[in-house]
């Protein structure tokens, strides 16, 4: 019976011990975006078209974002330095310049943060048209 009670005993232990590791596995920033994809459709070449990304710490520790990766310069990102703490929302704001781009644009935006999910991706799209001569050709 003690052999029992003493095995009982390591296996309730064991249990507890995993509880605790996946919760402190699941604590700490995380950053949930409202939308991960923007399209503008049809815009024409030489527009600038903005978009803001909203987002919120759904964590338990302060959010820092250490990073906005754009795959291309013609997409610049303007992003909060300060902490976001959890429950608190925040924005990225894009700027996408179509100046030499032709076609349908993909451009992908990697938030790079202290979250448990550490890189996230945000994309915006659009087709550009080509620009009208003045003589509205």
């Amino acid at each position: 019976m003690k052999k029992f009670i003493a095995l009982f005993a390591l296996v309730l232990l064991a249990g507890t011990a995993t509880a605790q590791e996946t919760t402190a596995e699941q604590s700490g920033a995380e950053i949930s975006f409202t939308e991960t994809l923007h399209d503008f459709g049809d815009i024409t070449q030489g527009d600038k078209v903005t978009h803001v990304f909203a987002f919120e710490n759904t964590g338990t520790e302060p959010l820092v974002l250490n990073n906005v990766l754009t795959t291309c310069g013609c997409t610049a990102p303007s992003w909060p330095r300060d902490p976001i703490a959890p429950g608190q929302s925040g924005e990225i704001t894009v700027t996408f310049n179509s100046r030499g781009k032709m076609g349908m644009q993909n451009k992908i935006i990697t938030v790079v943060s202290n979250a448990v999910n550490n890189q996230e991706r945000v994309n915006i799209r659009a087709n550009v048209l080509p620009a009208q001569n003045n003589d509205g050709k």
